[in-house]
């Protein structure tokens, strides 16, 4: 089975934290992931940030070969980096965008923006971006700030959206989740007492024999942006929730996790 599907057995085998819909956020999304990889249309990209990292002289409690003196607590760190990272799971390519600044609503999409300015010249076949994401807290399809500005990404380049999110504990399934480990062991005990010395880790660790392409963002970001209740019921007339469906005779509301943007009218999901 490609590393990009859900081996079905193993997750129900889990003895982690689940919810009631989390088998069948699991079936739906194994079916919108396998449909991105069959059709050369839609390009498949899975986001997420990683936890952020303090600058200065501390021990990060790895190893090194060289022995070097670090601090025992992290007391005044000069910063705190926090990658963001965009994946594209076919390719294999891993695209890091780091900030000083919060991962919030607008800063996601500045990225998402960015990248696809970047690179859209190489997938001139493609018309919908699949996104795989968590459903935290700045990106959830119920995230006033963040859907707007989904909206508006989606008619201002003239692209489909497709939001398709793993369910609550079930974050290490994102196909992103599997390079932050990588990241750690490159970079282990060394000290990162710079914000260029966490950057330069990032740039030399590989990934499946790739290195990846990492940008400092250092506009700063305002927390706390949300929109008015009339003004997000403007933006829920320009979005498509997964309709309801019956499973086993059950029905079923994935509305939450799987949503269309369209720049142009279609047909309603079915």
């Amino acid at each position: 089975m490609p590393n990009s599907l859900l081996s079905q057995q193993s997750r129900k085998n889990e003895t982690s934290k689940k919810i009631a819909l989390t088998d069948a956020i699991f079936d739906q999304l194994a079916i919108v992931n396998a449909a991105a990889v069959a059709d050369p249309t839609v390009l498949r990209l899975s986001l997420d940030a990683k936890a952020g990292v303090k600058v200065g002289p501390f021990s990060r409690k790895g190893k090194n070969r060289i022995e070097t003196a670090a601090c025992d607590h992290d007391f005044a760190p000069k910063n705190t980096v926090i990658p963001y990272g965009i994946f594209l799971p076919e390719w294999d390519e891993l695209f890091l965008y780091c900030t000083t600044s919060k991962v919030t609503s607008d800063f996601m999409v500045d990225v998402l923006e960015a990248w696809w300015l970047a690179h859209r010249h190489r997938f001139p076949a493609v018309q919908t971006l699949l996104l795989n994401q968590d459903n935290g807290p700045e990106n959830h399809s119920r995230r006033t700030q963040f859907m707007k500005r989904m909206v508006d990404f989606a008619g201002r380049h003239q692209v489909n959206l497709r939001l398709a999110y793993y369910p609550p504990y079930h974050s290490k399934y994102n196909p992103i989740e599997r390079t932050w480990g990588v990241l750690e062991n490159h970079w282990n005990g060394n000290i990162l007492d710079e914000i260029d010395t966490v950057l330069q880790f990032a740039r030399s660790m590989t990934w499946n024999g790739h290195h990846p392409v990492v940008n400092l963002v250092t506009q700063t970001y305002q927390t706390g942006v949300k929109l008015t209740k009339l003004a997000m019921a403007e933006v829920e007339t320009q979005i498509q929730r997964l309709a309801e469906f019956e499973v086993n005779g059950k029905l079923l509301n994935l509305g939450k996790w799987f949503v269309e943007i369209f720049y142009c009218p279609e047909p309603a999901l079915a």
